[in-house]
């Protein structure tokens, strides 16, 4: 069941009696003109909403056929996994080092993909940056403590903003530079999206992070800095973000959190799934999907610890979805004749659980990643990642992992 993961918090926030926090009414309509405040509704849309979706799409797909400039159009979509995200971090610097990173047109990003989108989406010169991000001081204070686990989060939910560790890693990485150079890229057409979660109508909310570049000023780099944190807090060990929106003279608040809880990756909206002849722009599209985790996994003894064990529940449903989510994919390239490839982490990676922000365990899976990526090895297609992760039995993990070598597939490519 898709929601069992939060009942554990659900469960655990009833026994303990939290408080809940003032806020303001939520936006009363499931579809609504509600938007942020300065803003255009166009900046995000409900992934379920047809009459935003065919109103926005003709000028997105415009875009993205004029930053082609006539080449088929180059899509990166980077799933959730928490402190795996040090492993999409290395595939694209790897990328960068071979010289095989393509000019994404596209990048979409989920949680910790989120958090990975805009140095993604701006190119090789932003990979120190984004090493940093994954791999240096402000990523290691995420579980600053130890001794503070997650059931001791859990009691205090509603962290000060500059207390909350994410928001400090996000708040110094987003940059005036980087809103004004993603606002460059979005003139070419290049569309960089990311997903957040809507506790209050339950839905996967999409925004476009390059618009909202364009608007440009303190409220652009305030608003996507908050999309961002929004999309990467795993309700429970980070505080959701409240998004003041405007309809009309009317004034709600919107609650939103990890995008990982209703989607772990995507690279269209849902509705395009039901309507492939919306996107044109991507027939003959090449779509790269990296997965921030495992999609398969040596057996690993759960520790009777409340911890442990909502850390695994997460992890479980993260693996479920993301393989949910790839099998749309799968058959959305099939639909549209693109060429799908991914990358995750292998079975055989001695991988902690996805709240590990160990320095030595993450710097490890950056220079795996970045050191096997150069090589060539990560990248499968869909028939060769069902025969790496699928068919793979009796293999222990590997404290020294050597990069994989692809297998020969022998089912239909």
């Amino acid at each position: 069941m898709r929601t069992r993961s939060l009942l554990f918090v659900l469960v655990l926030l009833v026994l303990t009696g939290c408080q809940t926090a003032p806020r303001r009414q939520a936006p009363p309509e499931l579809i609504s003109n509600a938007a942020p405040d300065g803003f255009p509704a166009s900046i995000r849309f409900v992934t379920t909403d047809l009459r935003a979706f065919s109103a926005l799409a003709p000028a997105f797909n415009e875009g993205l056929r004029k930053a082609a400039n006539g080449r088929p159009i180059d899509i990166l979509a980077l799933s959730g996994g928490g402190s795996g995200g040090a492993f999409g971090a290395g595939v694209l610097v790897g990328m960068s080092r071979s010289q095989t990173r393509p000019p994404f047109e596209l990048v979409t990003g989920v949680s910790a993909g989120a958090l990975l989108a805009p140095f993604a989406f701006l190119g090789p010169e932003w990979d120190g940056r984004m090493q940093e991000a994954f791999t240096g001081k402000y990523s290691a204070r995420l579980l600053d403590s130890p001794s503070r686990t997650l059931l001791a989060r859990l009691l205090s939910p509603h962290a000060l903003p500059h207390h909350n560790p994410l928001f400090q890693l996000v708040d110094h990485f987003v940059t005036p530079q980087m809103i004004a150079a993603v606002a460059t890229e979005a003139t070419k057409g290049r569309q960089l999206v990311v997903a957040t979660t809507d506790l209050d109508k339950h839905e996967t909310v999409l925004w476009n992070l390059s618009m909202i570049a364009e608007h440009g000023g303190t409220a652009a780099r305030t608003l996507f800095r908050d999309v961002l944190i929004a999309s990467a807090s795993v309700p429970g060990v980070f505080p959701p973000v409240l998004i003041h929106v405007r309809d009309g003279n009317r004034e709600y608040e919107e609650m939103h959190v990890d995008g990982g809880i209703t989607t772990s990756v995507f690279s269209m909206p849902l509705i395009a799934g039901i309507l492939p002849t919306a996107m044109p722009a991507l027939h003959g599209a090449h779509l790269y999907v990296i997965v921030n985790g495992q999609l398969a996994r040596m057996v690993q003894t759960t520790p009777y610890r409340t911890v442990d064990i909502i850390a695994s529940a997460f992890a479980a449903e993260l693996t479920y979805k993301t393989r949910e989510a790839i099998v749309q994919d799968i058959a959305s390239a099939q639909r549209l004749n693109m060429q799908l490839s991914l990358a995750s982490i292998p079975a055989d990676y001695p991988q902690s659980n996805f709240i590990d922000f160990d320095q030595a365990r993450i710097r490890s899976l950056f220079e795996y990643a970045s050191r096997c990526s150069a090589a060539g090895s990560l990248w499968l297609t869909p028939a060769q990642s069902v025969l790496r992760n699928f068919s793979a039995r009796g293999i222990n993990a590997s404290m020294s992992p050597t990069c994989p070598v692809p297998p020969m597939a022998t089912a239909r490519e």
